[in-house]
């Protein structure tokens, strides 16, 4: 072990971890557990400033040679999960109270995903994605505000089990064929994999591993989990499922990857399925009924988009991808904590419930309006600059063929986001509604919507800032 590296380069972890631990004797001492978001805001601020502050100075060292390093990249992957986890405390907070197990579920989960995001073997990033999904699969469960709940945390942790099964059955297949289990032989098998006569043992597990992050990511046809979890999820847990999960197996995948090149069988699996999610989820986010439900399948087009970056060049595709979730996690957060409270959380998304919300509440009205213009990609919001990134280290690649079909696909999208904000600022207001979400955003999910409104204005003036971090 390698002392100083564990101190400084792992701090991230180290803070989220006693947050943990705090919460958890907080719940031991305490009868009503009052206190515990403000523990978790803290834990998860500290830890996001740490993870900030390793990345502006290029902090580098290897905590455990061989299984865990910190990087530039790391660190900042691990910064922007870490600041979106903010607004989602904030909106639990405002959403199931000061108290119960939520709140070190959560926290839980983020130092897993702090972990994979720093893995350097399959032994630590198993260790990190499991520890990240398996209090998700509790979170899905928690609040039980809809009936659905149950059969979607189930329906979760079934696809999720088969997720997990997959990648160690990729991972056996490659430490089979390559003699270790570094990350480094995931690149190495695509290498031997390529090559004439090339090693078809090593090749079928590289594939293993990335449909086992095509499954969490849900990529189009192992995308069925999603819709039924984000409808039958709480609103934080739905919001931290579609922007900070979906970040950290990204990114992880993004690790896994690195500067691999890719063989034939890999460059048309990259393409074809994530080129089928964009269409499928944008063509079945239109006929959705609920904000909640369109934004699933919105997040399956969106995983789409990202995993045609690794098509691209490898100096090219950290900034693309990293720059893509920033956006892409800001917007979801915003539109999520805008959503007006209702006392029954069934109706609370629906399109129908939002009709006419500008005159009863302008501010979130805008604010969604927002989200849903850069979710769509119309320039200049964040979000436009994020697609003609990756779309452009596509091209680069010299996959025009694919750019050209995955904005043709991202053209779909347009519609489902207008209607919202048809539905807001041209719609007659739904009856009933004006007595359920009159009052204006209570103060957590205000201070949410804010947090991640001020830094999408700062990326979309100032995106050469942002690009520039990588």
């Amino acid at each position: 072990m390698n002392w100083p590296a564990f101190a400084i380069g792992l701090l991230p972890e180290h803070l989220l971890i006693a947050g943990v631990l705090l919460l958890i004797v907080h719940a031991l001492v305490s009868d009503s557990g009052r206190g515990a978001a403000a523990i978790a805001l803290v834990a998860v601020g500290a830890a996001a400033l740490a993870a900030l502050w390793l990345a502006l100075t290029g902090f580098e060292g290897e905590p455990f040679i061989g299984q865990v390093s910190v990087s530039r990249g790391t660190s900042l992957g691990k910064a922007v999960a870490l600041s979106l986890a903010w607004p989602v405390l904030l909106l639990a907070r405002d959403d199931l109270g000061d108290g119960g197990p939520l709140y070190p579920l959560l926290v839980s989960s983020l130092y897993g995903l702090a972990l994979m995001l720093s893995s350097d073997s399959f032994l630590t990033l198993f260790l990190g994605l499991e520890l990240m999904s398996l209090p998700v699969y509790v979170l899905v469960l928690l609040g039980l505000k809809r009936q659905t709940s149950p059969e979607a945390a189930l329906k979760y942790l079934v696809l999720g089990g088969a997720a997990t099964a997959t990648l160690l059955m990729g991972v056996s297949l490659l430490y089979g064929s390559e003699g270790m289990l570094s990350l480094m032989a995931f690149p190495e098998a695509l290498a031997r994999g390529a090559g004439a006569g090339g090693s078809g043992l090593a090749l079928a597990g590289a594939v293993l591993v990335l449909l086992a992050f095509f499954l969490k990511a849900a990529i189009v046809p192992f995308h069925a989990w999603a819709p039924d979890a984000y409808e039958g999820a709480s609103l934080p847990v739905t919001a931290y499922m579609a922007a900070i999960v979906k970040a950290g197996v990204l990114l992880a995948a993004l690790r896994l990857f690195g500067g691999a090149s890719l063989p034939g069988v890999m460059v048309t699996l990259i393409a074809l399925l994530p080129l089928i999610s964009i269409a499928w989820g944008n063509l079945a986010a239109m006929r959705q009924p609920n904000l909640r439900r369109m934004m699933a399948y919105s997040s399956i087009a969106h995983a789409g988009y990202l995993f045609l970056a690794f098509l691209g060049n490898a100096p090219g595709r950290f900034g693309a991808v990293w720059f893509y979730l920033l956006a892409y996690g800001l917007m979801t957060m915003l539109a999520f904590s805008a959503l007006p409270a209702h006392s029954d959380d069934s109706r609370r998304d629906r399109i129908g419930a939002l009709q006419g919300l500008f005159h009863r509440q302008p501010y979130a009205a805008i604010v969604i309006g927002l989200a849903m213009l850069s979710l769509a990609g119309i320039p200049p919001l964040p979000g436009f600059i994020a697609k003609f990134l990756i779309f452009r280290e596509v091209m680069a690649a010299g996959h025009t063929l694919v750019a050209v079909l995955g904005l043709v696909g991202s053209y779909l999208g347009i519609y489902f986001y207008l209607r919202v904000i048809q539905a807001m600022f041209m719609g007659a207001p739904a009856a009933g509604a004006a007595g359920s979400d009159a009052a204006a955003l209570r103060a957590p999910a205000l201070a949410a919507s804010v947090l991640c409104l001020l830094p999408a204005v700062v990326v979309a003036v100032m995106p050469g800032r942002f690009l520039a971090l990588p």
